[in-house]
């Protein structure tokens, strides 16, 4: 499998439908703290756009109503990992993107056989308050060696000018979230995103 260098991830269908169109291939839609039907409204809105614009959609953590909704790509982190249904997401085809922090939670993520395997947090980041110290450029390495074939995402206070080191390291693409929806102009930012990894792309990629 492979994947697109620009791993956009947001919150609610409304960027995916601000965003999506303007070239992203790979977006994941990360919802927290709203109710099911809220979230699968959402998802539904956010599966037209990317299925018209040729963008890939991941799920994040309601692997339950990916399925229900037709969807064909979840993520989960490795809180989620043990309360999902692997044999139900393999047999509804649904393709599998597991997060890690540490050798323990690779281990883990490697024995459920996911499709890819994100790193993070591979620089210091202000989404949220991570118990793991920033992974670094080497780890990234590190972890391709580790996973071979997989696909490796780095994730964690990335912007253009860092992709360099990052695919330099082993990354197979690059996960953003604030670096474009803090941003003063996300569309803006977006587009520079999408013309910084041109050079990683792969036709086709998907």
């Amino acid at each position: 499998m492979t994947l697109d260098p620009f791993y956009l991830i947001v919150d609610s269908a409304g960027w995916i439908e601000r965003l999506v169109p303007l070239g992203v291939r790979l977006v994941q839609l990360r919802i927290k703290d709203r109710d099911e039907a809220e979230i699968r409204a959402d998802i539904r809105r956010a599966k037209a756009v990317c299925a018209a614009s040729a963008c890939q959609l991941v799920i994040n953590d309601y692997w339950r109503i990916a399925i229900e909704e037709g969807c064909d790509f979840v993520h989960l982190g490795q809180e989620d990992l043990g309360d999902a249904d692997l044999s139900a997401i393999r047999a509804a085809g649904l393709k599998l993107g597991l997060s890690t922090h540490d050798e323990s939670e690779l281990q883990t993520a490697l024995a459920a056989r996911p499709d890819y395997v994100a790193l993070g947090p591979v620089h210091p980041t202000v989404l949220k308050q991570m118990k793991w110290a920033p992974q670094g450029l080497a780890r990234l390495g590190e972890w391709k060696s580790r996973i071979g074939g997989l696909p490796l995402v780095a994730i964690g206070g990335l912007n253009p000018e860092r992709l360099d080191g990052v695919f330099a390291a082993g990354a197979d693409s690059a996960a953003v979230v604030t670096d474009i929806v803090r941003h003063e102009a996300p569309e803006a930012r977006t587009r520079q995103w999408i013309a910084a990894t041109e050079r990683w792309r792969k036709p086709a990629a998907r």
